[in-house]
């Protein structure tokens, strides 16, 4: 027990009184302040390009990535793949002849996104699923990629289809093509300890786009052929993408006419949580935080292998071969929730959404 005859220059007793820690921001700084300045820190001491590898990490260094929740492109990473050197049209119409597989159908390529109505509001739309012949599906999607979607007749052929189930396909309904991919990417596997939750195969075209979303998973991501043009946002840009929840519909087929799609809302109801903010149309459904979003574009040309981060938002768009087709494959590797990344990524997700719930800093820089 310390006696007031051994502090020497105490002028008072205010003066050891604890105050608040400095916080590096102005005196009255809000919530919506510190959120904003943690999304500028991070964009200043971060670069706004990708590392581009020449060839595999080790998993020392793959981990390195991980840990700092950073993209990476290997250049040509697949290009000894048999399906790099196998997979075209005749090659997939031989080896999945007369397999039926679950196709995506939407009348404008726009599965899993948000759709503005005439009147006002939104709903979140799911595609319309429908088992169909491998080999019609290839033959429509290559239709779409080599035929401008403004030509494309209003009939079923109009439909945008697009292969994208999403469940381990490459190992149930496309294992006839699993043989030709690894079953699991080694720096990968060794790295984080365990085989892929998911191996997933996609074919579509350039009418198919992906709306802005994250997954919780670890995604090594291979362009086979054709290109995939990615915009990618970090975690910390969460407060950015506008999420909202968003009633839930389906599009099926119109009861008079079974070659066109109408959104049927759920039922039950139910509201799905999503981002709104669309990188590419920045003035629309805008947060006051999404003017400091620095999106990272990356394309993958064919060969090219992708390490998207956890948590990272992407939006997708495609380029067809000179067969009309875009096709890659993905490993999910789960997400390792322990330790402090999972839970500070829900801190500034919810941050951001109770600032502007709450209406601070509107209008504000």
């Amino acid at each position: 027990m310390i006696v007031e005859d051994e502090i020497v220059g105490l002028k008072g007793p205010e003066q050891v009184a604890t105050r608040p820690a400095p916080t590096g921001l102005e005196e009255g700084a809000t919530l919506h302040d510190a959120i904003r300045d943690l999304i500028t820190t991070y964009h200043d001491l971060n670069p706004t390009q990708i590392d581009t590898l020449t060839e595999e990490p080790s998993p020392l260094e793959f981990m390195r990535h991980v840990a700092r929740n950073r993209p990476f492109v290997i250049k040509d990473g697949a290009a000894n793949w048999p399906a790099r050197k196998k997979w075209n049209v005749a090659y997939l119409k031989d080896v999945m002849q007369g397999q039926s597989v679950n196709v995506s159908l939407t009348p404008h390529g726009n599965a899993d996104s948000v759709v503005d109505l005439p009147l006002g509001g939104s709903v979140f739309v799911k595609p319309y699923e429908k088992t169909e012949d491998f080999g019609d599906v290839l033959d429509a999607i290559r239709a779409q990629g080599l035929t401008p979607p403004s030509t494309s007749p209003n009939s079923a052929a109009g439909l945008i289809r697009y292969a994208q189930t999403q469940n381990d396909n490459l190992r149930d309904e496309y294992t006839s093509l699993f043989a030709d991919v690894p079953p699991s990417i080694p720096f990968a596997r060794v790295a984080l300890d365990h085989p892929p939750d998911a191996v997933n195969f996609w074919l579509g075209s350039c009418a198919s786009t992906t709306a802005l979303h994250k997954d919780n998973y670890e995604n090594i991501y291979v362009q086979i052929l054709g290109r995939k043009h990615f915009v990618l946002l970090p975690p910390v840009d969460a407060p950015c993408v506008g999420e909202r929840e968003v009633l839930a519909g389906t599009y099926a087929p119109s009861p008079s006419s079974p070659d066109c799609l109408r959104i049927h809302i759920d039922e039950p109801e139910a509201y799905v949580p999503f981002a709104t903010w669309d990188p590419d149309v920045p003035e629309r459904n805008a947060t006051p935080f999404s003017r400091h979003a620095r999106p990272i574009r990356v394309t993958l040309e064919e060969g090219d292998m992708l390490y998207l981060p956890a948590l990272w938002y992407h939006k997708v768009s495609q380029s067809v071969d000179e067969e009309g087709l875009c096709c890659a494959v993905n490993y999910w590797y789960d997400l390792d929730f322990g330790g402090g990344f999972w839970s500070m990524a829900g801190f500034v997700r919810t941050s951001g959404l109770v600032s502007m719930r709450e209406g601070e800093g509107e209008g504000k820089e």
